[in-house]
């Protein structure tokens, strides 16, 4: 995947309505765009606005049934987000395995400092 893709990609994500309006059609399937906006308090033209943005990043697909124009999710952007986020995720993993081990290391020195000053008195 390109970064432009990417970046476009996330700019659409970068917005709460529109992760509201993708919430909504992941659970919903296809909805037409009166009853995308029912929860917002923006009018009509600006939930299109929003789903064009959506739409331009792949992020969603719209259909047409007579005067119905419904808006359908597409996953597979957000998988492509996915497995950027996982190459950092696999490097805070690393990072975590290592504090770890080094905060058992030093809990073992301090355990064993202790029962050697235990061992003096």
């Amino acid at each position: 995947m390109s970064s432009d893709r990417l970046s476009t990609i996330l700019s659409a994500l970068a917005d709460p309505t529109r992760r509201a309006i993708l919430a909504q059609l992941a659970v919903k399937g296809d909805v037409p765009v009166t009853e995308l906006a029912k929860p917002f308090r923006i009018s009509l033209p600006a939930v299109s606005r929003h789903l064009g943005v959506l739409q331009e990043a792949g992020l969603i697909s719209r259909g047409r049934d007579a005067q119905w124009r419904p808006a359908r999710l597409e996953a597979a952007p957000l998988r492509d987000v996915s497995d950027w986020v996982d190459r950092y995720r696999r490097f805070w993993e690393e990072r975590f395995d290592n504090l770890d081990s080094y905060l058992q290391k030093l809990q073992t020195q301090e355990n064993k400092n202790a029962r050697t000053k235990k061992r003096r008195k």
